[in-house]
């Protein structure tokens, strides 16, 4: 591997020993053991519907207009057992809202409304998640009403969207798609604390900006910043720094930082009124009488104006259920003191606000609700690039409510992908350059003819195959970005990473635009289809006729299409597949191929498969030879496991950090050359299981066969528009 320098730790996407064995596990007696269940975790074995069932035909057959009637009527049905704030649950669906897509973050597009994971652990017992277990109860009815055609996914992140509109807000608009999951995350890094609340997550606690990739929370069990300030202690100005930086790792400028800001704490309020020793246990705790539910709350009713949710107590405007301005006059025209809530946490209340401009009470109209802001709404009055923008939007309301509308849409739909994988009557028609989008491809062109011109062009099998593979080893399933459609790979950022070999990449795509052009082809489709023709002239070499099935119909993305600071997250900083890494980390590389190959959709055995093809094929970043165990590299033989698994040699380590000799044990003298992300596939007792079965002498074919099926699916991720789900 290219690893020049010393290990990181800031910069790397995975956590460490984060793919390694953990606690409750039948190897947790060596914890250095690469833990492959974040490759299964969601198998159709946890999948309740069955192999024929496919949500995007279900929600496609829903009633949208009897479901939003459905959801109108839900808001304004006050539940005895949780009563609604002010008559209406607006503000308590726009929470649970906020905080199933407020995990998503930008590093490795993890998290997210998307998969409907905020039902499971960890998620459904977070601190800052309390009491949306019942958000989530009430929503029931309409679930079950709905059934198949409605995945929870969508329900609560409509749940919110509606009660915003409720309240008065034009919505941008709402897409349907998001397909449930029935298993928890577990294998997802949400830090390495032990206990709620608390941080492991800074390099340094002073520089706010050394929060550790990926996470985005300043703490465990928040979703974003701490509502008392900095470990608890008012300071907005330091908070300020928190959310700046919280946010932009969700991909959110300053703009609409401030716009989600004032409009999240537009309608709702917050619930303090009781002490937080006393509550029960959190749902994944909670007795089983408790019937999923967790927080029980002994004081009074244990609801309505008793009832504890986060610490801070009261609302932020005199109108918390109606879409207003009244949220910037309460923050820029009053001074601010810090007082404490019921529940003892620290919040600011106005100096010398008159009774009249406080709100009723949520429940008791004798009674007058506190006003509050928390550290966070304040870093919006003293951060000098946030008060300008507050002024902004008190002087032009409908220009803060467009702000706040766009921003939520984009909140609520950015780990869906495409706008291509939106359903439903209320996609809005605007392409946004968060959406990546790309625009259509060519299907009438001739590809036999294509497929001739590149196999006559000269380009080797390394080069044709390497930048395919470069070009779709991006995407990733989490948020669905990424990948070969578009052809990014050929602007900014993609085309100066280090790990597509800028000069390498230039000369290749100089052969293979001029195709394109002449054919009409899209270059996205040629970059692909070269890796075919590779991969089946490595065959033929190797003694097998087989073709790589290709759909045509990718299209050319332009830079005017392309967020380039947001693509930079999707630099791979290691790849296992083409033994590369920019540096050496603390991570070990193969447990940043294991999660590269999970945000590639891939199996264990597709990438066992994968990573073997590759090595034959002679696609090493750099040209190296680490790993190429055969003496006919550039066909697409077996050889890598077969060297592999052969005793006859030993491996030792090499001077240069993870690299390993192979030794001739009869010779002594070196025979090849390895790095972890070779030899893990020996040494892995599940790996090496797989490997076997590849280098037995009766499965050359079927290597051939698995290596061209699981390319085939790496090449093909992306393309929404081929799958049937």
């Amino acid at each position: 591997m290219n690893q020049p320098n010393a290990p990181q730790t800031g910069k790397c996407p995975v956590m460490h020993g984060g793919h390694t064995s953990t606690e409750n596990s039948v190897v947790e007696w060596w914890p250095k053991t690469l833990n492959l269940d974040i490759l299964h975790q969601h198998d159709h074995k946890t999948q309740p519907y069955g192999a024929d069932y496919c949500y995007r035909n279900e929600v496609a057959k829903l009633d949208f207009a009897a479901l939003r009637e459905d959801m109108y009527a839900l808001l304004k049905d006050s539940k005895d057992w949780w009563p609604a704030d002010w008559g209406t649950y607006a503000g308590l669906f726009g929470r649970l809202t906020w905080h199933a897509a407020g995990s998503y973050r930008l590093a490795d597009g993890r998290g997210g409304g998307g998969t409907g994971n905020i039902r499971f652990a960890p998620l459904n017992s977070w601190p800052d998640n309390t009491n949306l277990d019942k958000a989530r109860r009430l929503l029931w009815p309409i679930k079950k009403k709905y059934g198949n055609r409605i995945s929870w996914a969508d329900l609560i992140i409509l749940a919110g969207t509606l009660g915003y509109e409720s309240a008065g807000l034009k919505i941008h608009g709402f897409g349907f798609g998001r397909e449930d999951i029935y298993h928890p995350e577990k294998d997802t890094y949400w830090g390495s604390e032990k206990e709620w609340l608390t941080s492991e997550r800074y390099t340094d606690d002073d520089d706010r900006q050394s929060l550790h990739n990926p996470l985005s929370a300043v703490v465990m069990g928040l979703i974003y910043v701490n509502p008392e300030g900095v470990n608890g202690k008012p300071d907005p100005q330091r908070t300020a720094h928190d959310v700046r930086e919280t946010f932009k790792r969700m991909a959110m400028n300053d703009e609409e930082t401030a716009a989600l800001t004032a409009g999240g704490h537009t309608i709702g309020k917050a619930h303090g009124n009781a002490d937080p020793a006393q509550l029960g246990p959190e749902p994944e705790a909670a007795d089983v009488h408790e019937a999923g539910l967790g927080w029980t709350n002994p004081k009074g009713s244990g609801h309505g104006y008793d009832t504890l949710t986060g610490g801070p107590e009261g609302a932020w405007t005199k109108n918390p259920t109606q879409w207003d301005g009244g949220y910037f006059d309460y923050l820029l025209d009053y001074e601010w003191e810090v007082t404490q809530s019921p529940a003892g946490a620290n919040q600011w209340q106005p100096i010398g606000v008159a009774e009249a401009d406080m709100p009723t009470d949520a429940h008791d109209p004798s009674k007058k609700s506190r006003i509050l802001m928390t550290d966070a709404d304040m870093a919006m009055k003293v951060d000098p690039e946030y008060r300008k923008l507050m002024e902004k939007f008190r002087a032009d309301p409908a220009y803060f409510a467009d702000c706040f509308a766009r921003a939520w849409f984009k909140l609520t739909h950015r780990d869906m992908g495409p706008k291509a994988r939106y359903i439903g009557p209320w996609v809005p028609q605007e392409d946004l350059i968060w959406q990546d989008p790309i625009p259509a491809g060519n299907t009438g062109y001739d590809v036999a003819a294509v497929k001739a011109k590149i196999a006559a062009s000269g380009l080797s099998v390394a080069d044709m195959v390497a930048t395919a593979w470069d070009s779709a080893r991006t995407y990733r399933g989490s948020d669905m970005r990424g990948g070969a459609n578009g052809a990014r790979i050929r602007l900014a950022p993609q085309k100066d990473w280090h790990g597509n070999e800028p000069a390498r990449l230039k000369r290749v795509l100089g052969v293979l635009e001029p195709i394109a052009a002449e054919s009409g082809a899209s270059l996205a489709d040629v970059i692909v289809l070269a890796g075919g023709v590779g991969i089946e002239q490595a065959a033929t070499a190797a003694g097998h006729s087989i073709e790589v099935p290709f759909h045509p119909g990718r299209g050319d993305a332009t830079d005017a299409m392309t967020d380039a600071e947001s693509f930079d997250y999707l630099e791979p900083l290691v790849d296992g597949y083409r033994n590369y890494a920019q540096d050496q980390y603390a991570v070990e590389p193969e447990e940043v191929m294991l999660d590269h190959t999970q945000l590639l959709g891939l199996t264990a055995p597709e990438m066992t498969v994968l990573v073997g093809g590759m090595r034959a094929l002679g696609t090493n970043h750099g040209g190296s030879k680490h790993g190429q165990f055969t003496d006919r590299p550039g066909q697409l033989t077996n050889d890598f496991f077969v060297g592999l698994t052969d005793m006859a040699y030993q491996w030792l380590p090499a001077d240069e950090p993870d690299i390993y000799k192979i030794i001739d044990r009869a010779s002594g003298q070196t025979k090849w050359t390895a790095t972890r992300c070779d030899l893990v596939f020996g040494s892995n007792s599940i790996l090496r299981a797989y490997a076997e079965v590849y280098a037995q002498d009766d499965n050359s074919e079927k290597f051939v066969r698995d290596f061209v099926a699981a390319w085939v699916k790496v090449m093909n991720a992306d393309r929404f528009d081929l799958a049937t789900k």
